[in-house]
């Protein structure tokens, strides 16, 4: 997958078939739409071209208001697009500038004399430009006029409910990571530094790692998981807790002793164990804990 940090950098010389949006968590919804594109542009004889944003939009335009966390981070959604055999990424920096762009001036400026547009697919409920004032039937017009074709995708739907990435957060933010795996068609991740906590792991046996997340990030629902941690090539098992209060992060990987502070690890949610508890001692934890380790090694068998 080729990538572009901004429209300035694109400049193709092949028939485009492109998709815009943040596509937040590369869900199965997402993935549908790029194998779509994938297909007409083998048909075509183009590539396939996602227009995406950075920052999201809604951190841009509401910066009083930061309470929406994404699913991904930058790195993370370029890794599943990747997989999911995007051929093109444009990564667009998104300003309040940017966001006054006429619907008109969008298609004709940068869809058209920008991107070279061949062929467009949206979604069922795509609105784009200044104040989201476009429309598909404004596309469907403006495509007679530039001489593309524009295709409207309807939402896909798993177990009869539409899939998108404000569904898979409200999972997350329930503990529902079953479901939310479902959805996204792979283990939800974070992805961070190991930084030092306050080791009252060690002094119980149980040594956690403590994760420094990217800011924005969305952090599932406080309480206990079955995780897998990936280390310089090492994908291991573990138990992460998430604390109530504080969301901080703790994962325990088990049959693991390597001194991994300052390092990167990747941590893919399995199975939510239980809630948060308050624990009068440090004895009361411990054995609480080796009560959720037997619980996970007993899943992990069955995986």
């Amino acid at each position: 997958m080729k990538i572009y940090n901004s429209l300035k950098e694109f400049n193709p010389g092949f028939k485009t078939i492109v998709t815009i949006g943040t596509f937040d968590g590369v869900h199965i919804g997402h993935q549908y739409i790029i194998k779509y594109l994938n297909d007409i542009a083998k048909n075509e004889g183009g590539e396939s071209v996602l227009l995406t944003f950075h920052p999201h939009p809604r951190h841009v335009l509401y910066p009083e208001n930061q309470d929406l966390k994404l699913i991904d981070t930058l790195l993370e959604k370029k890794e599943k697009l990747a997989a999911a055999g995007l051929q093109n990424l444009i990564i667009h920096p998104f300003s309040t500038d940017f966001a006054k762009t006429k619907s008109v001036n969008f298609v004709r400026d940068i869809l058209v004399d920008k991107i070279n547009l061949h062929y467009l697919v949206v979604g069922h409920d795509h609105h784009f430009g200044k104040n989201r004032e476009g429309t598909f039937e404004d596309l469907h017009t403006l495509s007679k006029t530039y001489e593309f074709t524009v295709d409207q995708i309807p939402a896909q739907a798993l177990d009869d409910i539409s899939v998108s990435s404000t569904k898979i957060r409200n999972l997350l933010d329930a503990g529902d990571i079953i479901k939310s795996n479902k959805y996204l068609g792979s283990e939800f991740t974070l992805t961070g530094l190991v930084e030092h906590g306050n080791k009252l792991g060690r002094t119980i046996n149980f040594p956690t790692a403590n994760l420094k997340l990217e800011k924005n990030k969305i952090i599932p629902r406080a309480g206990v998981y079955l995780v897998k941690v990936s280390f310089n090539s090492l994908y291991l098992f573990g138990m992460l807790n998430i604390g109530e209060l504080t969301n901080k992060i703790e994962v325990h990987i088990f049959d693991f002793s390597q001194n991994i502070y300052d390092s990167k690890i990747k941590i893919y949610f399995i199975k939510r164990i239980r809630d948060g508890k308050d624990f009068a001692d440090s004895i009361s934890l411990k054995e609480q804990l080796k009560i959720d380790e037997v619980i996970c090694r007993e899943i992990i068998k069955s995986i």
